[in-house]
């Protein structure tokens, strides 16, 4: 099936599943906007009003999902204006939650910490991570607390996962490499190309050796956390070498056009950036999306070492 084009601006107002997100989040309690691959990143409903100092969240978190088991949500925190959108890092953020209408129970939650995590990201491009339970499918309210103020916003919980998620068997679809592209050009968009091309994920998942899969696209990344994400598992991934099989994935099969990699397709992402780990049985054990530093990629990774 030819994937569907994902250039389009999505003017739902919730998260899509189809959008590459660039991120982004009305900062007066709308729902999230997301905005399509190659648009641009969205500004905040306080900077387009000409409250240009509020803080804004950009949610980076694209397939959240009913589950009773804490989850992984990540945000960015921006301040926007006539000149464009400035990052904040720091300090360090809290979080609290509000189920759906209709829950049995609609009371905040106690305020969790939400810790920065800006190893090997773009300078002052540090993303807050925390762990909520969203445990009933859709739109719940958050707010962030952060540098004295109050940031209040929404977020879209699915009844399912769309990608796939710890405990499910992973995709052993092929992907490109060095001697065999799948008519990919180029298979890595990294300048200059990095190293992890050389085998298939269908021939080391499930072969006896943990493998961390990284689905991104330097060249093409509107959020623009693809390429450092790369640089930052290249940097570290050595003294797990000898122990994982480290293998990137491109996005498209080109520099233009719409045309996803088929890898990404038989792993239904719909966003990028994109970390698996996948134990030496080929169970997916932990998953990533939208951004993640060098803190959080170790924990994959020491995670996935102790299982051996």
């Amino acid at each position: 099936m030819t994937p569907e084009p994902i250039l389009e601006p999505i003017l739902e107002p919730a998260i899509s599943r189809r959008a590459f997100l660039a991120g982004g989040a009305a900062a007066t309690g709308g729902l999230v906007v997301a905005t399509a691959l190659g648009t641009g990143l969205a500004t905040s409903a306080g900077a387009a009003s000409g409250s240009a100092q509020k803080l804004a969240p950009l949610v980076l978190s694209s397939d959240l999902y009913a589950s009773p088991e804490p989850q992984r949500l990540v945000i960015a925190l921006a301040r926007g204006g006539s000149t464009g959108i400035k990052f904040v890092s720091g300090p360090a953020a809290k979080m609290r939650f509000r189920a759906p209408k209709g829950s049995a129970t609609r009371s905040w939650s106690d305020l969790v910490k939400a810790p920065l995590d800006r190893v090997g990201l773009p300078k002052g491009r540090g993303v807050y991570v925390t762990a909520p339970v969203l445990d009933t499918p859709g739109v719940w309210g958050v707010e962030a607390r952060a540098s004295g103020e109050r940031v209040p916003f929404a977020i879209q919980v699915n009844a399912q996962p769309v990608a796939p998620v710890a405990g499910q068997a992973a995709s052993r679809a092929v992907s490109p490499t060095t001697t065999d592209t799948l008519g990919v050009t180029p298979i890595c968009t990294r300048q200059p190309a990095c190293p992890l091309h050389t085998v298939s994920l269908s021939s080391v998942i499930g072969n006896g050796k943990p493998v961390a899969a990284l689905f991104a696209t330097p060249a093409r990344c509107a959020s623009q956390y693809c390429g450092p994400v790369l640089d930052e598992m290249l940097e570290i991934m050595g003294p797990y070498q000898d122990r994982v099989t480290f293998v990137h994935i491109e996005i498209y099969q080109s520099l233009t056009g719409t045309a996803l990699v088929p890898t990404v397709s038989a792993w239904r992402l719909q966003t990028e950036p994109w970390l698996f780990g996948i134990d030496a049985a080929g169970t997916i054990s932990a998953r990533l999306d939208g951004a993640f530093g060098g803190t959080e990629m170790k924990k994959l990774l020491d995670s996935l070492v102790a299982t051996q």
